[in-house]
């Protein structure tokens, strides 16, 4: 099977990375990947290429219309069995290409978008979301099957886009054991070492870029409880700056916690940070399905997240492996932190919990496999 995926960038992110993540062990299954890319940001390239992928650059002047015409030209070349999308720019040319050559096209949903928390998103032009809805609802007639990396981005995005929910497939975020390595104590040694911060300093870790849905300026807010009940406590932030950087900066002033809390900027060594850390911290106020999750889940990071869906599916909110906390609120998340920092063996529970959860749906072998049989449903039917 020849499977070509039209994504907007291969720049770090969660689509990107889960990409080359899964790349390798769908080319073991027999797949032919090839992945477009319409800007020219790197990031995930080598890693594509080292697993299999041959990459085509879509990248060039004209808008849109040049990228579909450009998009048709590799359609034509390639003739591949399906056409993947994932996010905006690449769903709407991808798809739009895809349907003047009659090429089945899957198209992943990886976040829940165009609810009213991304209208009040200061971040954003309210009619930039709703034009993009517009857009995102046309193409979508052009997609044989949906992707969606939760149940609950399925069932969202399904009733948005007002599709039939049963033209979705969920197929989480996977990510590899070997790859992410185990929580040992010498890796924990090392990594601590190169920040300069001791064995008995407790760490609490947040990873993702700075924008205001990730929610950085809630545990940012939280941090002067938690440093008045665990004097000497540090917080790193791992991820690239963005629009919500200025106000990270200002909280982080304001409250006077510069000796302990240090943005890392873009980091590839995650895991590292994981294993060297006490606690891992998710305060997002909406995600598709965070990856970054499962990493600490694997790595046995006890963790604090907040209470959105995507994150009560991963965590499984019956049997909680993390410790979860209302969205937006300082006050929770501080107590949150304390709580597994205090609790010597809470903390531990939870973490070999979310191990066991993690071995049973989260490897990249299980993702591979459900991705396998999407492609192939995809393909019989249209026969």
């Amino acid at each position: 099977m020849r499977v070509l995926t039209v994504i907007d960038s291969l720049a770090v992110g969660g689509a990107e990375q889960s990409l080359a993540m899964v790349t390798p062990h769908l080319v073991d299954r027999g797949v032919e990947m090839h992945v477009a890319y319409l800007a020219e940001r790197g990031g995930v390239a080598a890693d594509l290429a080292t697993g299999g992928a041959t990459l085509h650059s879509l990248a060039g002047p004209g808008g849109r219309l040049r990228a579909v015409l450009r998009t048709l030209q590799l359609l034509r070349e390639l003739r591949p069995d399906v056409v993947h999308t994932t996010l905006f720019k690449a769903d709407v040319i991808g798809r739009t290409a895809s349907w003047l050559v009659r090429v089945p096209v899957v198209s992943s949903f990886v976040t829940e978008s165009y609810g009213p928390e991304h209208v009040a998103n200061p971040e954003y032009r309210p009619w930039k979301v709703r034009a993009a809805h517009l857009v995102d609802a046309i193409t979508a007639r052009f997609v044989t099957r949906f992707h969606a990396v939760s149940a609950s981005s399925a069932e969202v995005m399904a009733r948005r886009l007002r599709i039939d929910a049963r033209k979705v497939d969920v197929v989480p975020r996977g990510r590899d054991p070997e790859r992410l390595g185990r929580r040992e104590s010498e890796r924990r040694r090392r990594t601590r070492e190169s920040l300069r911060i001791s064995e008995d300093v407790p760490v609490v870790l947040a990873a993702g870029r700075h924008y205001h849905m990730k929610g950085l300026d809630v545990v940012v807010s939280a941090w002067p409880d938690v440093v008045a009940a665990f004097p000497g406590a540090r917080l790193l932030v791992a991820g690239r700056e963005g629009p919500a950087t200025v106000e990270i900066l200002r909280l982080v002033a304001e409250a006077g916690v510069e000796d302990s809390v240090t943005l890392l900027g873009y980091r590839s060594d995650v895991p590292d940070l994981m294993a060297a850390a006490d606690i891992f911290v998710l305060p997002s106020r909406a995600e598709g399905s965070p990856g970054v999750l499962i990493e600490a889940m694997a790595l046995e990071l006890p963790t604090v997240a907040s209470n959105i869906p995507s994150v009560r599916e991963i965590a499984d909110a019956t049997h909680p492996v993390v410790e979860l906390v209302p969205v937006d609120s300082p006050s929770d998340m501080a107590k949150g932190i304390m709580r597994l920092l205090g609790d010597r063996a809470l903390a531990p529970r939870l973490a070999a919990a979310a191990r066991e959860r993690y071995e049973r749906h989260y490897t990249m072998d299980a993702v591979a496999d459900a991705m396998v049989g999407l492609y192939e449903s995809c393909v019989r039917s249209v026969r």
